[in-house]
């Protein structure tokens, strides 16, 4: 066996030793709420960074200025890094996951800041996505910081930081792209927090916008002294809804991508049964594939919603836009990280692990603009739904953890070879 053999294989029994302390770690993350909104998050960071002194590591804490957080629709947030240094030179590799989360919502059969294990699963609002991946990484550091120090240790060189953000939900501006932009962190290559069973190399934009539409209040007994704001809103729905299957034959080239779509995930409006809506304000989210123009998308919605409301005589409308993120296409320099996850995955998994996009935005958008290589991969099941993120009951199984934190140990060590 060589030298490099036996190595993944002590990196595999470290991890199996220490999996216990692995499931707990993961619990006590579960257990404090990052629900965003409201997106108090900076107590979470201040948990994660005790946790991770227990166990050896110093977080730095970046606090985000309070004028920034609040004007950006949050209340509180503080990023983390923690930098391991193995020797001179080399790389630095990152790993970044985000903790914040979407509201538990309805229907949970399971506290969603429990932390339970039932079955070899483990319940909780974010199990899956993704302070799983704060387990993953952690442990997979710890597992490669326990190989160094071994009578049998390896020469390496080059830095792991482990990078914990807290505003993936709203865009990632203030979670990686304020470490970025504050010249906080330059790493050479980053995996990003994703699943078990495939790398990620490119993933949608994402078009979010806010539209209000400004009707006149009447009394309902005389409903054409006013101007109805809801019904002006509704054929405004119904022409972006239309929109679905024009996108329908829009066909992505990347595997894993389909083609683009529209939601509206929130309406408001009205003041009571017996009024007629004088105003309505709904949120809508176009997803784009990676070879869409973000420019010609944000055009052509508006210029939908222009052209319906028009059909309303009095109605008038304000359409503002609440992220514009990028897709993320393979950057040149990647292939060390496919190739050492395919590598790696495929011998702990038992298959092989392709690469594949997603048709999410993730954070990892942020870093590729400052020219840092990355992939998406973690601990998690082969489909968003199967892990039920942002539904009832969020759940990881636990051998994917464990399975993904080896995986991840084994890259690093590659990685970092002298």
């Amino acid at each position: 066996m060589s030298a490099l053999a036996r190595h993944h294989d002590a990196l595999d029994r470290w991890v199996d030793a220490h999996f216990d302390d692995e499931v707990r770690y993961l619990q006590a993350l579960v257990q404090v709420p990052t629900d965003t909104p409201p997106g108090n998050n900076a107590p979470h960071a201040e948990r994660t960074a005790e946790l991770l002194q227990a166990l050896g590591y110093t977080a730095e804490r970046h606090p985000v200025p309070q004028d920034e957080v609040q004007a950006y629709g949050l209340q509180s947030l503080t990023n983390l890094i923690v930098r391991r240094r193995f020797g001179d030179g080399g790389r630095v590799v990152a790993l970044n996951a985000h903790g914040d989360v979407v509201p538990p919502g309805e229907g949970w059969t399971h506290d969603p800041y429990g932390g339970e294990v039932v079955d070899g699963r483990l319940y909780g609002r974010a199990a899956a996505v993704s302070k799983s991946d704060f387990a993953t990484y952690t442990f997979a550091l710890r597992a490669l910081d326990a190989l160094s120090t071994s009578a049998d240790a390896p020469v390496l060189a080059g830095a792991v930081e482990l990078h914990f953000t807290y505003d993936e939900e709203f865009g990632g501006e203030l979670g990686p792209g304020f470490l970025l932009r504050e010249g906080l962190t330059r790493p050479d290559l980053l995996i990003a927090a994703g699943f078990s069973y495939e790398v990620v190399t490119a993933h949608n934009g994402c078009l979010q916008m806010e539209v209000t539409v400004h009707g006149e209040m009447a009394h309902a007994a005389i409903p054409h002294t006013g101007i109805d704001a809801l019904q002006a809103t509704v054929g405004i729905l119904q022409s972006l809804y239309e929109r679905n299957v024009h996108y329908q034959g829009i066909c992505s080239q990347v595997p894993g991508i389909t083609h683009p779509y529209l939601n509206v995930g929130r309406i408001e409006g009205g003041t009571n049964t017996n009024v007629v809506p004088g105003k309505v304000v709904f949120k809508l989210d176009r997803r784009m594939i990676p070879e869409e123009d973000p420019v010609a998308v944000e055009a052509e919605i508006r210029q939908v919603i222009i052209d319906a409301a028009a059909r309303y005589p009095g109605v008038r409308i304000d359409i503002r836009r609440l992220l514009l993120a990028q897709s993320l296409q393979p950057l040149p320099g990647n292939a060390p990280l496919v190739e050492a996850l395919q590598r790696h995955g495929q011998a702990v998994f038992g298959e092989p692990i392709p690469t594949k996009g997603t048709p999410l935005y993730t954070d990892v958008r942020l870093y590729c603009a400052q020219g840092v290589p990355a992939v998406i991969y973690g601990a998690g099941p082969r489909t968003v739904r199967e892990s039920n993120a942002k539904r009832a009951d969020e759940h990881l199984v636990l051998d994917d953890l464990r399975r993904a934190t080896k995986v991840v140990a084994r890259t690093l060590l590659d990685l970092l070879q002298a």
